[in-house]
């Protein structure tokens, strides 16, 4: 209720009247005369399953990313929010709807995802489920004969004779014959009149099970296969008199309740052999066997998820020969771009409580993301490739000497990349052990790789070979990390870094230019003609291992690449060309290298030295995204490191 004050205050009554009022809105109740033509002035009200979720899913719109490969690859809005870094297994996903659409023989197939732990697999089919919901709230109304248990399409009430005239004159398509429900009700309540029988809108709802179904499995002894498709009803068998009749039978399984939506097989390929059974006449006929009753007629999107191993046994049986040749197998496997394995961890943690008490400081998710993505990626063949610099090309990060080329040949010669490593999921269970323990205000990346590594005693599924290789990639993660902090204490060490890095870099670009162009400079003060500076330019060029040989080629691509900014009217800053960036940022640090070691290494630092670690500090925490905590254990440790 409203304060007197008359301030804005959270009125649930008020707010609870107002979705009473949004779902009362949304009902719609009328004969099916007049659903017809509702159908007529839009035809998509009755469009089939698999064309309901491809109109969702393209609705939200598409947008464009630059792949590590420099590739555009077509990213759908309607996964963004959720899924990283597996823009080629949904890409897949939405080619099948997009053809099962255009009611090709791929409808008929069941979509399985397969593998590993923790990849998306369930968030992918989740995501659809709840995407399915808010679409027939919005956009995607769908209408059903009342008091059908499996919500029919209100078309199949028009006679076969009569389907072939509707669709020449109104270009509506129909496919599907009533229920036996449905049927009994067209007969004995409505009296034969078809354009009598009532329609309603629904909504599609997994937990009022309209549209939606879901079937996990359980002890195979005890579940019955009247959970997909439904049972006799024992409190009408004495009043009806046989079993055949539809009053005696509650048409309420999973696969009856799922028509016009979607169904999941939760570990489809680990249920009893008996329900997937099921599954053949309904993928290919679109057909669900009940009871005493002929086929019915059931259209509906049927999607499941496994693991690597159950796939396997299931693709080695025999017996299952019939159903494999009715499943699209879909490939699901790790995300390796470590900017979007961060957003996946960034996701996940502030889905918790945790983080308005804990910091967590820069660069900590980001080192995690790396050893994770590292354990996924395949030992590379070529001897000038480590893992490490696998692990940039393929998260779009500069490295000298490659190409998008050969980011494609490294992507190609990995057979099973993304299909073993370490899972999200272990990730965020080691941050969450770090997070929760008492007393801690902030976590950095050496506590992360501290409690990942600690964690590999408790990890079950790590052998002894893995468990030294992982060892081994927390040292590369470590390294990196040295590398990074190194540049955080060196930006905040320099006051006003950005200009002193542009004012060396624009002395170092008129130098090569005049080098390159065989010209001579002029002094700015005496205007007087001389050489180059040849040594600042190779003090410069040596702090990211430019050789004498090789000065002349990286000098003529600096300009190559100053020439192209100028066509396309772009500035041409230090950030622009990543390797010079790199060289400029190690020249400074290198020139600042002894303040810094003493500065960061002193035990009792004077009041001048004291005065610098308060600025640099300050200037982490107002910048840098660092809390006072971290911030002061970033200066600590790489006074450490430089000590060494």
């Amino acid at each position: 209720m409203q304060e007197q004050d008359g301030s804005n205050k959270f009125d649930i009554s008020a707010r609870l009247e107002e979705l009473r009022r949004d779902h009362a809105a949304l009902a719609w109740e009328g004969s099916f005369r007049d659903y017809f033509e509702l159908v007529t002035q839009n035809p998509r009200l009755a469009e089939l399953s698999h064309a309901r979720i491809n109109d969702m899913i393209h609705a939200a719109g598409l947008e464009k990313l630059n792949e590590a490969t420099r590739d555009e690859v077509t990213r759908y809005k309607f996964f963004s929010g959720e899924l990283f870094g597996i823009e080629e297994p949904i890409a897949r996903i939405v080619e099948y709807f997009k053809s099962a659409a255009q009611r090709l023989e791929v409808r008929k197939r069941i979509l399985l995802l397969m593998g590993p732990v923790g990849g998306g697999k369930s968030t992918i089919v989740t995501m659809l489920k709840r995407g399915l919901e808010e679409w027939t709230r919005d956009e995607g109304a769908v209408y059903a004969i009342k008091d059908c248990p499996m919500h029919e399409e209100p078309l199949h009430l028009i006679p076969a004779e009569l389907r072939r005239d509707v669709e020449k004159h109104y270009g509506i398509y129909i496919e599907g014959d009533l229920c036996p429900q449905c049927r009994y009700a067209l007969e004995h309540t409505y009296g034969g009149r078809h354009e009598d029988v009532r329609v309603h809108r629904i909504i599609f709802s997994e937990k009022q099970r309209i549209g939606i179904g879901t079937f996990a499995p359980s002890d195979p002894k005890s579940q019955d296969i009247t959970e997909l498709t439904g049972s006799i009803d024992l409190s009408t068998i004495g009043e009806v008199g046989v079993e055949s009749d539809p009053r005696a039978y509650r048409f309420d399984g999973e696969l009856n309740i799922a028509n016009r939506g979607i169904m999941e097989f939760v570990e489809m390929l680990k249920v009893d052999e008996k329900f997937l059974y099921s599954l053949l006449t309904l993928s290919q006929e679109q057909n669900i066997k009940t009871g005493r009753f002929a086929m019915i007629y059931a259209d509906e999107v049927i999607m499941s998820h496994t693991n690597e191993n159950e796939y396997v046994s299931f693709a080695g049986n025999k017996k299952s020969e019939a159903l494999q040749d009715r499943i699209i197998l879909v490939r699901v496997p790790y995300n390796l771009r470590v900017s979007q394995e961060e957003r996946i961890y960034y996701k996940l943690l502030n889905q918790s409580e945790v983080l308005r008490n804990v910091h967590i400081a820069p660069n900590t998710l980001k080192v995690a993301a790396m050893f994770a993505v590292m354990t996924r990626l395949e030992e590379p063949k070529r001897a000038n490739v480590d893992i490490v610099k696998k692990m940039k090309l393929y998260d779009g990060e500069d490295v000298e000497g490659y190409k998008s080329k050969d980011v494609r040949e490294l992507k190609e010669e990995a057979v099973r990349e993304g299909m073993d490593g370490i899972s999200p999921r272990y990730i965020i269970n080691r941050l969450s052990s770090a997070l929760v323990r008492d007393g801690i205000t902030c976590i950095n990346p050496i506590d992360a790789l501290r409690t990942i590594k600690s964690g590999f005693e408790q990890h079950t599924g790590i052998t002894l070979d893995q468990r030294e290789r992982y060892l081994n990639l927390i040292s590369s993660a470590r390294k990196e990390y040295d590398e990074m902090a190194k540049t955080e204490v060196q930006r905040a060490f320099v006051y006003s870094f950005e200009e002193m890095a542009r004012t060396m870099c624009n002395n170092y670009l008129d130098n090569v230019e005049a080098y390159c162009n065989k010209e001579k400079m002029k002094d700015p003060i005496t205007e007087e003609e001389m050489e180059p500076d040849e040594q600042l330019m190779r003090s410069i060029e040596e702090q990211i291992g430019i050789s004498e040989n090789a000065k002349n080629t990286f000098r003529q691509e600096i300009l190559i690449r100053i020439s192209s900014y100028a066509r396309k009217g772009k500035q041409f800053e230090y950030t622009s060309h990543e390797r010079l960036k790199e060289a400029i940022e190690k020249k400074i640090f290198a020139d600042l290298k002894d303040v810094v070691k003493i500065t960061t290494s002193v035990k009792t630092p004077d009041p001048d030295q004291l005065r610098r670690i308060n600025e640099v500090v300050d200037r982490l925490v107002k910048d840098g995204g660092y809390c006072p905590v971290c911030a002061n254990e970033l200066l600590t440790y790489v006074g450490t490191l430089l000590s060494r």
